[in-house]
């Protein structure tokens, strides 16, 4: 079997299995990730060479340079495929396969995987329901939206991941202060209704342009509301006869297809109103869901994503036939929070449906795993209060990157 090379892209600590399950599938892999990163306990038994990347690694002088240390190291080296394991990756992705003209998502199509406004006007223009929004482009048409829209809104950031500055505004007054601080960065921002609602997940696996993988949970406390309220986040797996399921399911279709994913895994976010009951589109990515959540989809259908990501990418490298993984339907449930202790002791959590706990400073986190989905409830409920009492901590609103 011939080897291929992957370059593996990642900004953050993640993708050790994508990496191992590439290794094994005969392939060369390669790691481009961000100096500071250097010292983490990256899976080097799989990994061939890491090349490293100077911080701010998506400043435009990083990654001219970055173009630059790849065209050198391509003299000696072959690079086949190019995977970002993170969001802030998945444009350094675009300009490596694009300069290269290495197979895969190029630019235009990256943007709508990033660009949250990018986003809302793709999907807008697909007929896909989303919550009203602008650009902070145009003065009077930015003092237009607020008027003909009920407060409140979110000021969010274009290119960030979850949560991450995003300002909430509740008058003109106001939403114009927060929109002038932006000062000359303003154009990376767009403004949107914020309408309450419950938020779910949709987590997939696209092959040559279908969806052959999904599974839909439910935030039962969402990342902005964590964030933002200083609360333990906490989601859980639907289950297939949900009433919630065949709508989530065909609209995530329908994003998947206005937004040309052929091959990749996909996390995407939707919010079914509160004040109509319809489902609408908040926002999408073409990775594997971040805050262990793979973990919790992991425990509820015997699917490790970040292991099927790299056999898929494999196969469609190799112009073979993919074959999707076979489903061990359970239910499960994930809570995760910051705590106080530096290591936090989970001795005391001892029920037998605890698949997964936490082993990192200063956070605590769980996932239960059970067939009956009201057990996964109850568990997620009780631990909720036990941690807040316990180990629960705070901190302030990441800033934008």
């Amino acid at each position: 079997m011939t080897s291929l090379t992957f370059l593996c892209i990642a900004s953050y600590f993640k993708g050790q299995e994508f990496m191992r399950s590439c290794k094994a599938l005969g392939n060369t892999v390669y790691l481009l990730t961000d100096h500071k990163l250097a010292h983490e306990p990256w899976p080097h038994e799989a990994i061939d060479e890491v090349f490293y990347l100077a911080s701010p690694s998506n400043s435009t002088e990083n990654l001219d340079r970055m173009v630059a240390g790849l065209a050198y190291a391509m003299r000696s080296r072959r690079i086949d495929r190019v995977v970002a394991l993170d969001d802030f990756d998945v444009e350094k992705a675009a300009l490596v396969r694009e300069t290269f003209r290495i197979p895969g998502m190029g630019q235009t199509t990256a943007r709508f995987f990033r660009d949250k406004l990018a986003m809302r006007m793709r999907a807008s223009a697909e007929g896909i329901r989303v919550p009203a929004f602008s650009s902070l482009f145009h003065d009077e048409s930015i003092t237009q939206f607020l008027r003909s829209t009920e407060a409140p809104w979110l000021i969010k950031p274009r290119s960030e991941a979850s949560a991450t500055g995003i300002r909430k505004v509740h008058s003109l007054e106001e939403a114009w202060e927060v929109i002038h601080s932006l000062g000359d960065r303003r154009h990376e921002y767009l403004i949107e209704q914020f309408r309450p609602g419950r938020v779910y997940h949709v987590d997939s696996l696209s092959y040559e342009g279908r969806i052959v993988f999904t599974r839909a949970s439910q935030y039962l406390a969402t990342p902005m509301e964590v964030a933002h309220g200083g609360g333990v986040f906490r989601t859980m797996s639907l289950a297939p006869e949900a009433p919630e399921i065949a709508g989530l399911y065909a609209i995530n279709q329908q994003v998947l297809d206005a937004f040309r994913m052929r091959h990749s895994a996909s996390h995407s976010e939707y919010i079914q109103g509160d004040h109509d009951g319809e489902l609408y589109f908040l926002e999408t990515s073409s990775r594997v869901g971040g805050a262990h959540i793979a973990e919790m989809v992991e425990a509820a259908t015997g699917v490790n994503l970040w292991r099927e990501w790299a056999r898929l990418e494999n196969a469609v490298a190799r112009e073979e036939t993919y074959e999707p993984p076979v489903v061990d339907p359970q239910y499960a449930g994930l809570i995760v929070s910051l705590a106080r202790q530096q290591w936090p002791d989970l001795a005391s959590f001892t029920d037998p449906e605890i698949y997964w706990r936490m082993d990192r400073e200063h956070h605590v986190g769980l996932i239960v795993r059970s067939e009956d989905p009201v057990r996964v409830r109850e568990l997620l409920d009780a631990y909720m209060h036990r941690i807040y009492s316990e180990f629960h901590a705070s901190a302030p609103v990441p800033e934008s990157r």
